[in-house]
């Protein structure tokens, strides 16, 4: 009987688990969406990228320290499942699979405490951040500012091959700090079916109807997953990575200024379509993207305000008062022939208060487009808009050629 028991409590627990991450990712999506559209209000006419996951991990790990409304708060602006055992479950279930060293695939997620020298943290809290989170600790003196930061950024550097960089700013540490959790979170994968670079062209990309610019356009044709949608007078198209478990989904609207109008249901984007197979011919700029998101005010906008004040109660992380005096991400993209590189890093910190049949689909993204990389199409790790070509990429361009 003995064994009976111990089997079905095996069972039920491994059915929570499940729950909790389907619970996650459904809340992945809705906050990809809110924080998309936070993001567009101050970025209509530009470009921008930004990793919702990599938030979500660092928040779900501070709001680990919190209680009552301070905790609950976490939960409404992060769309983060019902309870924090909820949340721990899913996340000490799918961390582990952020992890792919291959020539192929590369993926990883890293998380980190950086403890002030004489700042302690409750026990139960580190063991909690260790077990779920894996995330080491570290002691440094936040009142040698410069020091300080520098030990963080060469941190965050190194998780993400150097894509993100200053990522701290030293004027934002004092002797006031007690704790800096970061986030870094890399991908690198190569395209199932790649461009030929032999295919690579000077076209027009379209920034409105009547500006345009020339931009490398890249060309493929195969079969693949694609959707077109006349309700949202767009198409879809999944591009996979070698492996298949991550995949970026491209969405052109049909007119060449339509990606506002794309924009206002962020939300029904974020779900697969329901794809056929079709062989595509396929016409996509090579881009890079760099943003950087100061997060206090649109985490706010989204609900989460008592965190960012003296009345947030983090008793579950340490005995002192604490509050959140910054929140902070720096994210990367670059997509080229053989596949795409991106990377985000995300900070809070804590104060003391092959065939030739002819294709019957044609994806020309010559103009403003959404687009997204998921893990199993239910998790969304970056997303991002495409508007127009500035001066980044111009710059990385010509750093190729010197």
């Amino acid at each position: 009987m003995k064994w009976i028991s111990l089997i079905l409590a095996a069972f039920v627990a491994a059915v929570t688990a499940d729950t909790a991450l389907e619970e996650f990712a459904a809340g992945n999506r809705l906050f990809t969406a809110r924080l998309y559209n936070e993001v567009l209000k101050n970025n209509h006419d530009a470009n921008f990228v930004f990793s919702p996951l990599s938030i979500e991990i660092i928040l779900a790990l501070t709001q680990a320290g919190a209680k009552g409304k301070t905790a609950e708060e976490f939960t409404t602006a992060l769309n983060l499942p019902s309870t924090q055992q909820k949340t721990q479950e899913a996340l000490k279930q799918f961390l582990p699979t952020l992890k792919s060293n291959t020539n192929d695939l590369k993926l990883s997620s890293a998380n980190k405490l950086f403890l002030g020298e004489a700042f302690e943290i409750l026990e139960s809290f580190k063991q909690l951040a260790t077990s779920v989170f894996e995330a080491g600790a570290e002691n440094i003196d936040f009142s040698k500012n410069q020091a300080a930061a520098e030990s963080i950024n060469k941190w965050v550097e190194s998780q993400t091959n150097n894509k993100i960089q200053n990522l701290i700013n030293p004027d934002s540490l004092s002797a006031a700090t007690r704790l800096v959790l970061v986030n870094a979170l890399y991908f690198k994968g190569k395209w199932s079916t790649p461009f030929e670079d032999y295919l690579t062209r000077k076209e027009k990309f379209f920034v409105t109807k009547t500006n345009s610019k020339e931009v490398d356009m890249m060309h493929v044709e195969d079969t693949f997953r694609y959707y077109e949608c006349t309700k949202r007078n767009a198409k879809f198209l999944e591009l996979p990575y070698a492996g298949e478990n991550v995949t970026m989904t491209i969405v052109l609207p049909n007119e060449v200024e339509g990606l506002t109008a794309l924009e206002s249901n962020v939300e029904s984007l974020l779900t697969p379509p329901p794809y056929n197979y079709e062989r595509v011919a396929v016409s996509l700029p090579k881009w890079l993207v760099e943003t950087k998101l100061e997060l206090n005010q649109i985490l706010e906008n989204l609900g989460l305000k008592t965190a960012f004040t003296g009345d947030a109660d983090f008793s579950n992380l340490s005995k002192e008062a604490l509050q959140i005096s910054q929140v902070v991400q720096k994210a990367f993209i670059n997509v080229t022939e053989s596949g795409t590189e991106a990377a985000a890093a995300t900070a809070a910190k804590i104060h003391q208060p092959c065939n030739f049949l002819p294709p019957n689909g044609v994806f020309y993204a010559s103009h403003g487009f959404l687009y997204y990389i998921q893990y199993n199409r239910k998790i969304t790790l970056m997303v991002g808009r495409l508007q127009t070509f500035d001066d980044v990429y111009d710059k990385f361009l010509n750093s190729l050629i010197q």
